[in-house]
């Protein structure tokens, strides 16, 4: 199940203390001098353990960067899928100007084929030397068309390193996605940890206190 990615924020309980409540509405019975309404104790609380306080805190902080790492990593893919975007466009005008090189390539080896067979007809008509001359201009243009063919080929190849390389790109930014995905589902699963381990859960505030000072130290000390 997807879920949408959220900041994380820490949200403890607000400390408890076990407190002993006086009832005012409490009345004493002048016969036998008892307290009709008693004192009554409200059961005590359990507080977590500065301990377990400060995994809560540690889990809360590792979570918060968590996500924004996350972030990150989204912004970074989103930025490269545009960029493949971009790439496709580019990709795709070099394919559709191959495409015409190769129509043209056709089309003349269409008109040499019908000049050879023109020729091959009219040959014995011709006087000598116009048909030395139409020879001669057959085998020049035989000769540029493989010039043209060897255009093609070479313009082909060219275009197969550029696919193949934006195929690896594409491939790339899948992994990427889908290490973005792994990644998020982890984050998610940690922060329903938290929630069940340490969320709404009574601390003392100054155990809190005394683990933020000792954060501020620690990293103050670095």
């Amino acid at each position: 199940m997807k879920r949408i990615l959220l900041p994380l924020a820490l949200v403890f309980a607000v400390s408890a203390q076990a407190q002993i409540t006086t009832n005012p509405k409490a009345k004493v019975d002048p016969k036998n001098n008892k307290v009709a309404n008693p004192v009554v104790e409200k059961p005590k609380v359990k507080l977590m353990s500065r301990d377990e306080l400060r995994a809560c805190i540690d889990q809360q902080e590792a979570n918060s960067k968590e996500a924004e790492a996350i972030k990150a990593d989204q912004a970074a893919y989103k930025a490269s899928a545009e960029q493949l975007k971009a790439e496709k466009v580019t990709l795709e005008a070099s394919e559709a100007a191959l495409g015409k090189q190769v129509d043209t390539v056709k089309a003349e080896k269409e008109a040499i084929l019908k000049e050879h067979e023109t020729l091959t007809a009219e040959a014995p008509k011709l006087e000598k030397a116009e048909l030395k001359a139409r020879n001669e201009a057959y085998l020049a243009r035989t000769n540029a068309f493989g010039t043209m063919v060897d255009a093609v080929k070479a313009a082909d190849a060219e275009q197969g390193v550029k696919r193949k390389a934006f195929s690896a790109k594409v491939d790339a930014l899948d992994a990427q996605f889908k290490a973005i995905e792994e990644r998020t589902e982890k984050h998610y699963d940690a922060n329903d940890k938290w929630k069940a381990e340490c969320g709404n859960k009574p601390y003392d505030e100054n155990d809190e206190k005394a683990i933020r000072k000792e954060k501020a130290a620690a990293a103050a000390g670095k």
